[in-house]
């Protein structure tokens, strides 16, 4: 009986380690089928994206893709790759992505609000595109925040007070849209130049705590 215990405790624990060994290629595979979502909702006439083959065990192989140690996903470099199509909300499942770079190519549609789920997040690079909708206020979640650009797109509603929040912002870019409402003035905000909120025709100056409503002209 002391014989079958022992071969016992050695299967488990030879199990454990295998689970143990399998986890990070798990995690990866699940990045890679978030990755896979977007590049099935864009259009790639330059075939940057060639690379993204979802049979492979992780992304970390793939062109414009950039992965820790631990093969988990830390930056996504498509910007001015001449691309076309709608951002997917799979993305908010990439928990350790830090770089999020789609500047200069034509997406359209929405800001998805799971991207308030990327809390490792220093940098969302968004800018020349044509996307619409609102700021999602979720993204005052992203507490690692640094670079907020999102300039030179179709973008509507008010600046989220949610920004506000977060203290390690020190570029927002917001300019070349059409926001309303008034500009912040605590937090972060206190240090940003006003031309970074420029030409926005519905948006007013900088709100005067308690005295201008935050939807004016909304």
């Amino acid at each position: 009986m002391a014989v079958v215990a022992d071969v016992a405790a050695g299967n488990l624990v030879v199990v454990l380690a295998m689970a143990l060994l399998l986890a990070p290629l798990v995690s990866s595979n699940s990045e890679g089928d978030a990755l896979y979502a977007l590049r099935k909702s864009l259009s790639d006439p330059d075939d940057v994206l060639q690379s993204w083959d979802p049979t492979l065990v992780n992304p970390c192989t793939w062109f414009h893709i950039t992965c820790n140690q631990d093969n988990r996903v830390t930056r996504v470099d498509l910007g001015n790759s001449n691309l076309s199509g709608h951002l997917v909300p799979e993305l908010g499942r990439l928990e350790h992505l830090q770089y999020l770079e789609l500047y200069k190519n034509n997406i359209q549609g929405t800001i998805p609000s799971e991207f308030g789920n990327l809390k490792s997040l220093i940098s969302l690079d968004l800018y020349n595109n044509n996307i619409s909708g609102v700021i999602p206020p979720t993204l005052g979640k992203l507490k690692s925040l640094v670079f907020l650009r999102l300039n030179d797109n179709r973008l509507t509603g008010q600046i989220p007070r949610e920004l506000v929040k977060i203290s390690s912002l020190k570029v927002v870019d917001i300019s070349y849209n059409d926001l309303c409402g008034t500009i912040p003035t605590t937090g972060p905000f206190e240090h940003i130049p006003l031309n970074n909120f420029e030409n926005n025709p519905r948006l007013e100056g900088p709100e005067l705590q308690g005295l201008a409503l935050y939807d004016t002209n909304c």
